[in-house]
């Protein structure tokens, strides 16, 4: 079972498939094309009738197909489809080698399989010089003696269709019904000769009744078609009669749509009839509805979910497991001190410091470095011992390294001159309790410093998290202080950053600087 659900699964490899299959990747949607290596027209010549690919062989032109839906980003498997079922999210389709397909939509384009007279001989000529249709091969036989096997009243009118392209045309009764008298005077105006018998054996396109031989060039046949069904059966499709009698067929409507919502069909298993020119079309077509319907459901659902938003579970995110699996790969900061720590704390008298979420230690060594007695909390042991690992190799002395979950933590009050938070984005309620914490235990002349990115880079290409409850304002973090006790500046300045690409763009940060005036 593949753990993937892709969009639309595209059984079947031929003209009809692989236009769906390329119309679907060309709009951008994971498409997988199921390809049994079983076409109808396998023993023709040529493809006829195809603008601007006009006899070129059919296995040429299922392979430039392929490498397009590839190009494309469509995957192609090598298998048969043995059967597809309805599922909670779509459809599940079983494949020969074991292996299942999960996909939102299904095209089925499987083709048909064509049943010929039971006549000696008859199918070794197929697709070459045993024939059926006058638009993909009358060309190639125009004045040929051309032979019509009769196995249903459709002779007549496959006769007189060939008559178009050659003046000597027999009709072979065989197992057909006689021809009424309007077309017989049909026939004889036309100059359509009628044998009656049933044939015994063909030869090429020598035709056996009894103890005569008729030597024709090119003998033409109406096969019974059968859809190649058999993976739509699990799912209550089932063939039902072609309306001119020529086999079974798949009804849907005009674009491919059956009775199962989710599954179209194109190409021969819905349509008997339809050449190969007609069958890419009418994989475009199936493959731009499926398309057109998966872009409907995907609107619902986004249109569910901003009425209806679900509420996000931050609590992994906070937790010392969180923090110290990312801190046991390689380093995750640059190693340099934020730039609003240093533009807003040089002009400050050194003394006691509180770096809160110090990470990795650069802002806490900086000002370790300035003369300043800093703790540095974490919740992370593991940032810990990195952070104080930095600090020995460098030679900074002047930093205790304090494990603690500032999410409940309380500092001691009045205790530090310098409390410094750098982007600790926390739930609103959560972080506000914090800073109130915060703010409690800097002593009177001392500054609390709270730097966060701005909410208004949330949905831009930074790739912020889409939780915009996370992202304060300046003024959202100066608002848990009282005003009679604080002098307060807030800011949103901007500044030069790269983004996820290392392209340079202009980024803001929310800035809340206050000194305890009492």
């Amino acid at each position: 079972m593949t753990s993937e659900t892709i969009d639309v699964a595209v059984i079947g490899g031929g003209a009809a498939g692989s236009s769906a299959a390329l119309t679907l990747a060309r709009a951008r949607r994971s498409v997988t094309m199921i390809d049994a290596g079983q076409p109808r027209n396998a023993p023709a010549e040529g493809v006829h009738g195809f603008l601007t690919r006009d006899g070129i062989s059919p296995t040429e032109l299922v392979s430039i197909g392929h490498a397009e839906v590839e190009f494309y980003g469509g995957r192609i498997v090598h298998g048969e489809a043995i059967t597809a079922r309805r599922t909670d999210t779509g459809f599940e389709v079983d494949l020969s080698d074991g292996t299942t397909l999960a996909a939102r939509r299904l095209v089925v384009t499987t083709g048909s399989v064509d049943e010929l007279p039971d006549i000696p001989g008859l199918r070794d000529g197929w697709g070459r010089s045993v024939i059926h249709c006058p638009y993909c091969h009358g060309w190639e036989v125009r004045d040929e003696a051309i032979g019509v096997i009769g196995s249903s009243a459709f002779a007549v009118h496959q006769a007189l269709m060939f008559r178009q392209w050659s003046a000597d045309i027999t009709l072979f009764l065989h197992t057909a019904p006689e021809p009424s008298a309007d077309e017989s005077e049909q026939l004889d105006a036309r100059g359509i000769r009628i044998v009656r018998g049933t044939i015994d054996s063909v030869e090429k396109a020598a035709v056996t009744i009894g103890s005569d031989v008729h030597t024709c060039q090119a003998l033409v046949v109406a096969p019974n078609g059968h859809a190649r069904s058999g993976v739509l059966s699990g799912l209550g499709l089932q063939p039902v009669p072609h309306p001119m009698g020529m086999g079974e067929q798949i009804e849907s409507d005009f674009l491919g749509l059956t009775d199962v919502p989710g599954v179209w069909v194109a190409g021969n298993v819905t349509e008997l009839s339809a050449t190969v020119v007609v069958s890419a079309a009418a994989g475009v077509m199936a493959g731009a509805a499926a398309n057109m319907d998966l872009t409907a459901e995907d609107t619902r659902v986004a249109v569910e979910a901003a009425r209806h938003p679900r509420p996000v579970d931050y609590s992994n995110h906070f937790t010392a497991e969180f923090w110290d699996d990312r801190y046991s790969g390689g380093s995750i900061w640059s190693g340099n001190p934020n730039v609003r720590l240093v533009e807003h704390v040089s002009d400050l008298t050194h003394g006691t410091a509180l770096d809160v979420g110090c990470g990795e230690g650069a802002d806490a060594m900086w000002l370790a470095k300035r003369g300043w007695s800093v703790t540095g909390v974490d919740v992370s042991t593991v940032g810990l011992e990195r952070a104080a690992d930095h600090a020995r190799l460098a030679g900074v002395d002047g930093v205790v390294w304090e494990q603690a979950d500032a999410v409940e933590w309380d500092p001691a009050p009045r205790r530090f001159d310098l409390i410094s938070a750098q982007f600790m984005h926390l739930p609103r309620e959560v972080a506000q309790s914090l800073h109130r914490r915060l703010a409690a235990a800097v002593r009177p002349g001392g500054t609390l410093l709270i730097v966060g990115h701005a909410r208004s880079d949330v949905h831009t290409h930074m790739q912020r998290p889409d939780l915009p409850d996370m992202f304060l304002t300046a003024e959202e973090i100066a608002s848990v202080l009282d005003p009679n006790e604080w002098s307060i500046v807030t800011d949103t300045p901007s500044r030069q950053a790269p983004d996820p690409d290392g392209n340079i763009i202009t980024i803001h940060d929310a800035i809340m600087r206050a000194t305890r005036t009492s």
